[in-house]
């Protein structure tokens, strides 16, 4: 579900075994505010009235603001594992400037075209379903869980070849579980066949009656260690999963989703090279019950007001240091059934953590039909309203939720401009391969 938080939730426990990603909830609402994306839904494009050229101006003038800003969100894309060249920097940046400039203008000449067609009483149907798709190109894409038809899930060829630092920190990790013993297999496999040297992997399970005592059954000499019985929600089980770890680096996974190849690697590398991070998050691929890919959240880099205001930072992509997990009080919130996550990173920054976005796909969230249910939309409701009234001292409103976020949620616009062009560049990309082979033998614990 996308909730009044800005995060989908994952149910893995006895508690919240369904919460949804049904894409309903304020984060639409702010996306739709950002991106002006007026077009009545269920109506054929003749009879919708045309929207006032004051709007056009306005997204004209968004389009600008974020054509002048692309050097900074240029500098992001060099930050990357495998840095672009002078050369091709200037050519995407020659192609997405005329992209927008295109865009730009094209909203520009509308309010002119508006003004004639308004004195003819309506705006024919071609003009209005042009101005749809370009109203699609600057929309918000985070809060979006479906992008496009299903496609193979790739990822960049570099991803399988990254390495970790020597010598590697320990990574403790804890997947809560309960009746998802479908998807539990693909996200144990996940981590699992990392191969990472230094890992603690451990999962907490409600006491499912499903297959998810088969699957762990199978895994059990490559986790360090699992236990099946009732618990009080998925909060308790991550704080009892955690209790029998002692890693420096720490996550937790919901068992549906998926950790991306060489995450681990790639994520402990970063904290070694930068001992002042507290905690990281990077972007995240939309996958169906399939492993299909379906869409992807491109953030920008971490923006302090945005996270008191949104929860958009993708929990599966969600690494932190065990002393700041300390600082801010060694537990997740059990009070709290749907925003724990977004509870925790706003104790953290209580703490002073110092928080960094990365520039690459760490985790692969799952949407499926499963999680849609209204009572935990509800409780979502609440509890983000709660956090936020927590950080600010008063309740917030959404149209103060739409004002703050909206240049956040421009440079995520060009951020997912850039990325896009980038999965178009001649470059080495695989199958990601997170289903085991059938039939998945069991290792013993020497096999690594």
């Amino acid at each position: 579900m996308i909730d009044r938080c800005g995060q989908g939730q994952s149910g893995s426990t006895q508690q919240s075994a369904s919460s949804g990603k049904d894409g309903s909830g304020q984060l639409d609402t702010v996306a739709n505010e950002s991106g002006r994306d007026s077009s009545p839904r269920g109506k054929s494009a003749s009879t919708v009235p045309g929207v006032e050229p004051e709007r056009h101006l306005q997204q004209a003038n968004v389009t600008q603001t974020s054509r002048d800003s692309l050097d900074e969100v240029l500098d992001e894309i060099r930050e990357r594992g495998a840095p672009l060249g002078d050369l091709e920097v200037r050519r995407i940046k020659e192609t997405v400037a005329a992209r927008l400039e295109e865009v730009e203008e094209q909203l520009r000449l509308d309010v002119r075209e508006q003004s004639l067609q308004k004195q003819r009483g309506m705006v024919p149907a071609p003009v209005q379903r042009l101005f749809a798709r370009l109203r699609g190109l600057i929309r918000p894409k985070i809060g979006m869980l479906r992008h496009y038809p299903p496609r193979p899930l790739r990822v960049d060829s570099a991803y399988l070849t990254a390495g970790p630092p020597v010598p590697a920190p320990t990574i403790s990790i804890v997947t809560p579980s309960f009746g998802q013993g479908r998807f539990l297999e693909r996200t144990l496999y996940s981590v699992l066949e990392q191969h990472y040297p230094m890992l603690e992997y451990v999962v907490q399970d409600g006491g499912s009656t499903d297959e998810t005592l088969d699957v762990l059954d199978r895994y059990d000499a490559r986790l360090t260690s699992w236990t099946s019985e009732p618990d009080d929600g998925q909060a308790d089980a991550i704080n009892r999963a955690f209790s029998y770890t002692s890693g420096e680096l720490m996550a937790w996974l919901n068992s549906d989703d998926i950790l991306l190849p060489g995450a681990l690697a790639f994520v402990a590398q970063y904290f070694a090279t930068h001992p002042d991070v507290d905690v990281v998050y990077g972007n995240r691929i939309l996958i169906d019950e399939n492993d299909n890919e379906i869409g992807i959240w491109v953030l920008p880099r971490h923006d302090d007001r945005a996270v008191t205001l949104a929860d958009y930072i993708p929990q599966e992509t969600l690494f932190w240091r065990r002393r700041i997990w300390e600082s801010a009080g060694g537990r997740v919130d059990p009070t709290f059934g749907y925003a724990l996550d977004w509870d925790l990173l706003l104790r953290f920054r209580e703490a002073g953590a110092t928080m960094v976005r990365l520039p690459r796909f760490l985790g692969g969230f799952r949407v499926h039909d499963e999680q849609k249910t209204s009572v935990d939309h509800a409780l979502g409701v609440r509890e983000c309203d709660q956090l936020r009234e927590r950080v600010h001292g008063r309740p917030v409103g959404v149209d103060e939720i739409v004002r703050g976020l909206r240049p956040y949620l421009r440079r995520h616009v060009l951020a997912h401009m850039l990325q896009r062009i980038d999965d178009r560049l001649p470059r080495s990309r695989q199958n990601a391969q997170i289903r085991p082979p059938e039939p998945q033998l069991t290792a013993s614990k020497n096999d690594g």
